[in-house]
């Protein structure tokens, strides 16, 4: 009767490493995707404190603007952020609803935020 040394086979050995070069390639992806994710999380979280801090500054300084449409810069750290502002009338003369949208480098719309303003009288 042969004896039978100890080990794995050519076969079982590619099978193996068939399975790690699988996993290896799934975590690579999974990493690529949460980088990317990681980025667009950061540009919204930066563009909500540039939205924030206008309409903030409305609240503070007990302002009523005037019904129109401006833009103006909104940097947040190295990041090129422009802010436009829009100031609708509403059924109540009292109150004007605030819209700020916020706008990337490469023309996109991040976020909008809006807030109704009570006129300080």
């Amino acid at each position: 009767m042969p004896v039978r040394s100890a080990g794995f086979t050519l076969l079982e050995v590619l099978v193996a490493l068939v399975i790690v070069g699988t996993a290896l390639g799934a975590s690579l992806r999974a990493v690529g995707s949460l980088a990317a994710n990681s980025a667009g999380l950061r540009t919204s979280m930066m563009a909500t404190w540039s939205a924030e801090n206008r309409l903030v500054q409305i609240r503070l300084g007990r302002e009523f603007p005037a019904v129109g449409k401006r833009g103006f810069d909104c940097p947040q750290g190295e990041l090129k952020l422009s802010c436009e502002e829009e100031v609708l009338a509403s059924p109540n003369p009292l109150l004007r609803r605030v819209e700020v949208s916020v706008i990337d480098s490469e023309n996109r719309r991040v976020l909008k935020l809006v807030q109704l303003v009570m006129s300080p009288q």
